[in-house]
Formats: C-alpha cells, structure tokens, sequence
C-alpha cells in the first residue's frame, strides 16, 4: 500500500540555492536520504511550487538513474557532484515515462524541481548549489 504525503509531512523543508551566471535562485526542498523515501520521490504529487523542490541525497558519488512512473509533473533533474557542481540537467521529464534517465557520471546529489525551471532561470552544468547537505558533504 503506498501513502501519498504531502511535500512539508515526509521532512524537514530546508533553503537550496542555485548560483549560476544569472545570480541566485532559492528553492525550499524537502531531503530524501533513505531508500524508501527516494524510491517514494515526487510519485503522485499533483503539483510542485515554482520554488519548491527534492533534494536526493545518496551519502556518496555514483551513478545513479531516474525514471518518471507515477510522477504526476513533469520535471527537471539537476545531477550534483558532492561538491555541488551540477554535473548535467535533464530538462522536462515526461509524466509516467519509465525510460532510465542517467546521470551520466557518478553524483551524489539529485535536485528535481518543476519542469523548465532551470531553462527559465539560467540554470546550467558547471554552476554550483549550496544546501547544508552538500556542505557537509564536502
């Protein structure tokens, strides 16, 4: 039986900033950092603020893999390096598409955040994200 929860019931919400060329741009995320609930995901969440996100914590750099099943919005997956560079961006993952989206390198970190956010904000591979996990990380 699988419980849908809302963003604020799973974690703590905590304060993600992206730096790119364009400046910064915060997001409040919720942490997942456990099998169970990065298996859970954003599945059957109706919708997604525009400055919200999920933040996949791994605990250490490996390739990792997405798919969208069950995942009601679509998405844009931000692949970071431990030390929070942000390795390549998937943009606008389609709603129940089970295809393997890869992170084409090891990363620790995944960000999701609605789709098309990072082509509107200027997000991009190379700028950095700074989160109290990706310092603690480092």
């Amino acid at each position: 039986m699988l419980i849908s929860l809302p963003l604020a019931a799973c974690s703590d919400e905590t304060r993600l900033v992206v730096q790119s060329e364009n400046g910064e741009h915060a997001f409040t995320v919720e942490v997942v950092d456990t099998p169970e609930t990065r298996a859970q995901g954003l599945m059957y969440r109706q919708e997604l603020a525009d400055d919200a996100g999920m933040l996949f914590d791994f605990r250490e750099e490996r390739p990792v893999s997405f798919w969208m099943r069950n995942t009601y919005i679509p998405l844009d997956m931000l692949f970071i390096e431990a030390d929070g560079t942000i390795l390549n961006i998937h943009v606008n993952a389609r709603p129940h598409d089970t295809t393997s989206i890869p992170s084409d390198g090891p990363v620790q970190f995944v960000l999701e955040i609605p789709g098309g956010r990072s082509d509107e904000l200027g997000i991009a591979a190379g700028d950095t994200v700074e989160h109290p996990r990706i310092t603690a990380a480092q």
